[in-house]
């Protein structure tokens, strides 16, 4: 029954600059949220304080904390729109940010297409 996972160029280069050992364990996590979709519980996944729409999937390896951004776009798909490495026990405001930017973009890009359509 699994569900789509699409990853935006932005978290391909995240995950592309992180340790091979940090690939896999991201990989992992992204496979986890291809069979379990949005029932994907805690500790792998989290809904974001103040977005309805933003959760982050969370990968622990060693000392690192990883956290990637995501969102339902429909019906069974996903996208992944950024990472970064946490460094603080909040999540940065900054690269929630960045992920909702990306996010609202995608998002105004499909609604523009169908419209035309």
């Amino acid at each position: 029954m699994g569900f789509n996972v699409f990853l935006t160029e932005d978290v391909v280069r995240f995950i592309d600059s992180v340790s091979i050992k940090a690939q896999a364990k991201i990989e992992r996590s992204i496979q986890l949220l291809r069979e379990f979709g949005h029932l994907l519980p805690m500790p792998h996944s989290k809904q974001l304080v103040g977005s309805k729409k933003l959760k982050e999937l969370r990968v622990i390896l060693g000392k690192n904390i990883y956290r990637l951004f995501y969102f339902h776009y429909r019906e069974k798909t996903y996208i992944v729109t950024s990472g970064y490495i946490k460094k603080s026990p909040k999540t940065n405001k900054k690269e929630i940010e960045k992920a909702l930017s990306i996010m609202n973009r995608i998002l105004e890009q499909a609604d523009e297409k169908n419209k035309i359509n």
